[in-house]
Order: C-alpha cells, then sequence, then structure tokens
C-alpha cells in the first residue's frame, strides 16, 4: 500500500477529487497540487462555489433538470415550443443537447434508463409525470433522445408503449454516420444503422 504523502486533508482532497468521472489517482493529485498550488485564485473560490451550489441547487419538479430555481431556466423559458419534448435519460443529455443548439423545444428527464441487470425497473424512473405532460392538448411530438444502447432502446421502446394511446407522434433521434466520420473507421452496428435510416440525397 502506498504511503501518504500528505497530512489527512490533502489526501482526502485527493480521494474526492479521484471520485470525479475522468480523473483517476493520478489526475486527481495532479488537480489537488494545482488547487493548492493556486489557493487564492482557484481552490477558495472553487470551495466558496460549491459551498453555494451544494445549498441552492434543486431538481426542477416539471422536467427534473438541475437547477438554482424550480422550474428550471428551461422550462421558464417562453420562446421555447410547448408543443415538442425531448425525452433524456439523464441531464448531462440535457446539457449537451443544448450545447449543440438544435433544439428549442422543452425536456423531460427520466433519471435513467431500464436495467434488469441494474435493477431499474420502471417505477425508479421520471415515467409517470412524462405521461402527464405528454397529455396536455397541445403536445404534437415526443423525440426520444436516448442512448442507442440495449438500455435505452427498450427504455424507447417502453416509453413508446406507455404513449400509445395518446394523439402524440413519437419520434428518436436518428443513428447513423456521424459529420466528418470515415466510413472506414465506423463499427458495422453504426452503418448498419445508417444504411437502414438512409434518406434522399
Amino acid at each position: 500500500m502506498p504511503q501518504a504523502v500528505a497530512g489527512p486533508e490533502i489526501e482526502r482532497l485527493i480521494q474526492l477529487l479521484a471520485r470525479m468521472p475522468g480523473l483517476g489517482p493520478r489526475s486527481a493529485r495532479r488537480a489537488a497540487l494545482q488547487l493548492i498550488k493556486k489557493r487564492e485564485a482557484l481552490l477558495a473560490p472553487l470551495a466558496e462555489a460549491m459551498r453555494i451550489a451544494n445549498e441552492r441547487i434543486v431538481v426542477c419538479h416539471e422536467c427534473g433538470n438541475v437547477d438554482t430555481a424550480d422550474p428550471c431556466t428551461i422550462c421558464r423559458d417562453h420562446s421555447r415550443d410547448p408543443s415538442i419534448l425531448v425525452v433524456v435519460e439523464d441531464v448531462s443529455d440535457l446539457w449537451a443537447l443544448e450545447r449543440s443548439g438544435a433544439v428549442t423545444a422543452r425536456y423531460h428527464v427520466l433519471g435513467g434508463v431500464l436495467s434488469a441487470l441494474d435493477g431499474i425497473r420502471p417505477e425508479n424512473l421520471n415515467l409517470s409525470r412524462l405521461v402527464e405532460r405528454a397529455s396536455v392538448p397541445e403536445m404534437r411530438e415526443i423525440i426520444l433522445a436516448l442512448n442507442a444502447t440495449v438500455d435505452g432502446q427498450t427504455t424507447a421502446h417502453y416509453v413508446t408503449e406507455l404513449l400509445a394511446h395518446l394523439p402524440v407522434k413519437v419520434t428518436k433521434l436518428a443513428h447513423g454516420v456521424p459529420v466528418g466520420g470515415e466510413l472506414d473507421y465506423l463499427d458495422e452496428g453504426t452503418l448498419s444503422a445508417a444504411i437502414r435510416q438512409r434518406t434522399a440525397f
């Protein structure tokens, strides 16, 4: 077992940073050292920002997004099309779609996907609220923006069946060749999906 090189407070900082996605023990040590070296410029403001975020962040009761207000900024935005609802697995997916600038609709965060292996069942997801929101008279389309994994597609099928009784169009994201992608580097599943979902030129 490696010997500790710093006091328990610094070791705890490293251990907590190592839990972050994309940071292993080495990256966490480098990040901690950078924070310590620049305490006034980085560590103190980061600690204060995290304290404030911890106090103020809430989950939007309407869509499931995280924000410092409920309803969230997106749900309060009157310029968004209320007749289209984009269903995503997680808040990170919502943020990714927002960064793309491709969507001006409203969102609904499921909070996960169905997974027998992980014990995630329909009652563990934000599905009842989705049905409520999809049932309003002005709703025209539900876009299922779920990951192209087995669990994501299983969830998409389940949601489609759940909404089948409603007069709304249910669509899903297209899968296939990415912009700038070369066919030689794509896997067989991606190529197969691209061929099946081909469009007129």
